[in-house]
């Protein structure tokens, strides 16, 4: 089957929550005939769940959790997963030390199987055991009211955001399964005292299943290949995957190749939401069979509970293997069975009257990049703005184009906020009065832009050098999005600081075009963007009380505007306007982001954004002079393509100053190999003096796998020594050999002849 692009996929924006609205009808697509698939077939409804989880939110975990199932078995399914750890939320982080994590998971699991959410359906569910002393990442198996196995994770995720090793252990004994205790408050519910712990498969009466879990999809030897030859025929994982710019393709050609070859049908489940930190998870749940899709889930939204259902054939996967000779040759010298705990339970519908048809094969919908950008950093600041109880985001809006994307990402936000409302997407609506502090009476806003008017506000904050350019863009984008807008100049209180400086040691700092020092100018630069910073923590606090009155509570939360490259080069100045409480495009490069301002103007409604992204970048810190406009890249000494790359070979690439001078050189041939060292030292040089501010940089939406967060994903010292001695100096040999050979071939090649 072809995998449809985005060309053909249609706008997620577009599908939102009328896509979900449309799946509550049905288990899947149906297919024509009126009495069920052909002959022999073993038809069976299952559903995969995103779910909005958020770390140690017990209740609503388990509130969400109840409801998928319930919207499940309401489709006919009668097999059901979910996210990874979603008891308790994927992002509790140094919080599974706690005894008191293990605790409240158990008794969210209690609550759940005495519910009857777990009557007649299968569930597959995510959560943290301690298993004699040890903590494990696992899948529950409930049904009826009774816990059938608990299984846990094999393969941790240990790289990139992720720190699994830190909190759990992988389960290390292949096809050994162990007696677990289970604790007081779920043996009483459950009428049991112990259930099977370690890595079995599930033998119903009618097919075989097994989980896997996340990272175990993505290691070369995943579990399920084993238990495929072993005759398990449905694979369950429960995932814990953030979204990151265009890795969609990268799951799905995992999912497709885990039954391709030895057939089966694979269901794949992810959260979908922040998790009270930086990442987004993406939902983007699958089913799969034989390699092709029979149902794809939304990967953003406001909603918190997204279930996607299908119906699928076994016959046909056992076709499949019957037909695949050598897949029979190496299931039958496959050594190590695994376990099997046998439940009574029938997966197919036990109806013979049920008019189940099976699911058409779908081709799954790739969102182009710019439409990531619309709405994943978008629906992660509804979820921080619904779950902090402030009252909306302020945005120092400098006509520039970093700061217009954000800008354009709330109006986005706005947008997808009021489609799911519209459509009458479970929880939204109610969402929406708490967060605007209207009553039940509130139908809602009539667009975007009255919803951008409650929520969004925005400053250009001038100065002497501010242009009239940047400040009309700025007022016409805000009037596009609907934002609450505000014009100032903060000339005053910049001249009051020099003012004071000037009193203290009785001397002036000027601009070097004014005749001033280097240091004279960079402190006059970064004097403007910190007065920024203040002003806009000052407006932000107290411009909802100035709106209403004091009678609504909460302040606006800053939304910082540096991009991951100017991050990862430090063209920032400490504790400016890049100081906010959260950045939304901060993992997004420079490069995309001109592409997403162009994309805007036409997908998002904000024409302004095409003249804005035409300008060139320009900090306004600094008088013009004839012909000496300030620009961003003249200021760094590099561009912003050539800074995204710096960012993915150090980072992805694992190089060094070294090593990337190796690669460079390379791929740019028509440069002079001394060139190419100027630019790979002048890179890192900055890097090196800059790197401190990597430690004051907000939470950042994670976007690029190449983000330069302190801690978080970016594991490196902030102190350098920044001549990189050793490091340069092993550059200057490369480049002296490589000038060496090249003399040297030259004096070979014999003289031309006469024309």
């Amino acid at each position: 089957m072809g995998l449809r692009g985005a060309a053909g996929a249609g706008s997620p924006r577009a599908r939102g929550a009328a896509g979900a609205a449309a799946g509550a009808a049905g288990a899947g697509a149906r297919g024509a005939a009126a009495g069920g698939g052909a002959a022999g077939a073993a038809l069976a409804t299952v559903a995969t769940c995103s779910l909005g989880q958020w770390a140690l939110d017990f209740e609503g975990n388990c509130a969400r959790t109840q409801r998928s199932i319930e919207i499940a078995k309401s489709r006919g399914a009668r097999l059901r997963v979910g996210p990874e750890l979603e008891l308790c939320g994927y992002g509790c982080e140094d919080h599974f030390l706690e005894p008191d994590t293990y605790q409240h998971s158990w008794e969210a699991l209690a609550e759940l199987l005495r519910s009857g959410a777990t009557d007649g359906c299968l569930c597959d569910v995510g959560m943290p055991v301690v298993h004699r002393g040890v903590r494990f990442n696992c899948r529950a198996f409930l049904l009826d009211g009774r816990v059938l196995l608990l299984r846990p994770k094999k393969s941790l995720a240990d790289d990139g955001n992720y720190r699994e090793g830190r909190f759990f252990t992988p389960w290390a004994h292949r096809h050994r399964v162990e007696d677990l205790e289970l604790p007081p408050c779920v043996a009483a519910v459950a009428g049991q005292a112990r259930c099977p712990f370690g890595d079995a498969a599930l033998a119903l009466q009618d097919t075989v299943l097994a989980a896997e879990c996340c990272e175990e999809l993505f290691t070369p030897d995943s579990p399920h290949v084993h238990a495929g030859l072993d005759g398990v025929e449905i694979f369950t994982n429960g995932s814990g995957s953030h979204h990151a710019l265009r890795k969609l393709r990268q799951r799905v050609g995992l999912v497709q190749q885990a039954t391709e070859k030895s057939g089966g049908v694979y269901l794949y489940a992810n959260q979908r939401g922040c998790d009270g930190g930086r990442l987004y998870y993406d939902g983007g749940g699958l089913v799969a069979l034989n390699g092709e899709f029979v149902a794809q889930g939304r990967q953003f939204g406001p909603g918190e509970v997204d279930v996607v259902t299908a119906t699928v054939d076994l016959a046909e996967v056992r076709a499949f293997r019957l037909g695949f000779s050598s897949r029979g040759a190496q299931a039958a010298q496959a050594e190590g069975r695994m376990p099997r705990v046998a439940v009574d339970f029938r997966l197919c519908d036990p109806d013979p009257a049920a008019r189940l048809a099976p699911s058409e094969r779908v081709e799954v919908a790739f969102p182009d990049p710019m439409e990531e950008i619309a709405e994943g950093p978008a629906s992660w600041l509804w979820d921080y703005l619904r779950r902090s109880g402030q009252a909306g985001f302020f945005v120092p809006l400098s006509g520039g184009a970093d700061s217009a994307a954000v800008l354009a990402i709330c109006g986005s936000m706005c947008q997808l906020v009021c489609a799911s409302a519209a459509a009458g997407e479970e929880g939204v609506l109610e969402d929406l009065r708490r967060v605007c502090g209207r009553g039940d009476d509130w139908a809602g806003p009539e667009d975007a832009r009255e919803l951008a008017g409650l929520l969004v506000h925005s400053a250009y904050m001038g100065s002497a050098q501010s242009s009239e350019a940047t400040r009309l863009r700025a007022e016409r984008l805000a009037t596009e999005v609907g934002a609450y807008h505000t014009a100032l100049s903060i000339d005053g209180v910049v001249t009051a600081l020099i003012t004071l400086f000037n009193a203290t040691t009785g001397r002036c700092p000027r601009f070097e075009a004014q005749g001033g020092s280097r240091a004279e100018d960079l402190a006059l630069q970064n004097i403007q963007a910190r007065c920024r910073m203040v002003v806009g923590y000052l407006f932000a606090q107290l411009l909802p009380w100035v709106r209403s009155r004091g009678k609504r509570s909460g302040a606006l939360l800053v939304l910082g505007s540096s991009n991951v490259d100017e991050a990862l080069r430090g063209y920032l100045t400490k504790y400016d306007c890049s100081a906010a409480d959260l950045n939304p495009i901060g993992g997004i490069s420079k490069v995309d982001l001109r592409a997403f301002l162009a994309w805007g103007a036409e997908n998002l409604g904000y024409p302004t954004l095409r003249e804005i992204g035409g300008a060139p970048p320009t900090a306004e810190l600094r008088p013009e002079t004839a012909g000496a406009e300030q620009t961003d890249e003249a200021d760094m000494g590099m561009t912003y393509e050539e800074l995204g790359l710096y960012g993915r070979l150090r980072k992805l690439g694992r190089c060094g100053p070294v090593s990337m001078f190796e690669r460079l050189v390379r791929l740019w041939a028509d440069l002079e190999p001394a060139e190419v060292a100027a630019k790979v030292k002048h890179f890192f040089r900055y890097y090196a003096v800059n790197r401190h501010k990597a430690t004051v940089l907000p939470p950042a939406y994670h976007a690029e796998d190449y983000s330069p967060e302190d801690n978080r994903f970016d594991l490196r010292q902030f102190l350098y020594r920044v001549g990189w001695q050793w490091q340069f100096h092993r550059i200057d040999e490369r480049v002296a050999a490589i000038e060496q050979a090249r003399a040297e071939a030259a004096a070979r090649r014999p003289p031309a002849g006469p024309d």
